[in-house]
Order: C-alpha cells, then structure tokens, then sequence
C-alpha cells in the first residue's frame, strides 16, 4: 500500500521537529534538501547543519535559526571523524556539539 505525499511548508516541518526534539527529549533529523540534512537538538534550542558532499552554508543556518525562532543564535562548526558541521545554539542553552553520525559512531543523543 502506498502512501499519499503531502506538501507542507519547510517552516512548518521544521518546527514540528522542534517541538518533538523539546516534548521527546531526542534528536529530530530532517533531509532538507538532496544533499542538506539538519539535526535538532533534544530540548529544540540548537541544532547542526550537514551535508555528505560538502558542507552547508551560513544563510542557510541564518534562515533556519530565524524559523526556529532562536534568540542570539551563536554558529559555529564542529569536526567530526569525516563530516564537517555548522553548529547553531541558542545562546544560554547547553551545547553539547554532536556529529551527524551521533557523537563519534554511536548514532544517538542530540546536536
């Protein structure tokens, strides 16, 4: 049985995710674009940017901190065994930066 694909807007996606990263307490993923993947910290007030070809750009980080709704976002980057992320953190918030994998290989925890 397949499923119907339904169109939502990438703001609404991505506060959705938000909100279940702050009521769950787990990493949100979300595939952005082809190559553009954003992990959403547990608690929704931080995140990372990455891309497996590349890496993500600053107005992008900018554009999604802004519908996020974040206050005094701080960017950064963090450099993993392979992949290099932007980081975006709330200011006040923990930051505990995170690699796309989940921290070194173990595929869990937030950004």
């Amino acid at each position: 049985m397949s499923h119907p694909t339904v169109t939502v807007r990438i703001r609404d996606a991505l506060r959705y995710a938000q909100g279940r990263a702050a009521k769950l307490s787990r990493t949100q993923q979300l595939e952005l674009g082809p190559d553009l993947f954003i992990r959403i910290a547990p608690g929704g007030r931080r995140f990372l940017l990455f891309s497996l070809d590349g890496e993500p750009d600053n107005a992008t980080a900018r554009a999604v901190a802004e519908a996020l709704d974040l206050r005094d976002p701080q960017y950064g980057w963090h450099q993993g065994a392979t992949l290099r992320s932007l980081t975006v953190v709330e200011a006040g918030s923990e930051h505990v930066p995170e690699t796309p994998g989940g921290g070194e290989g173990n595929g869990e925890t937030g950004a």
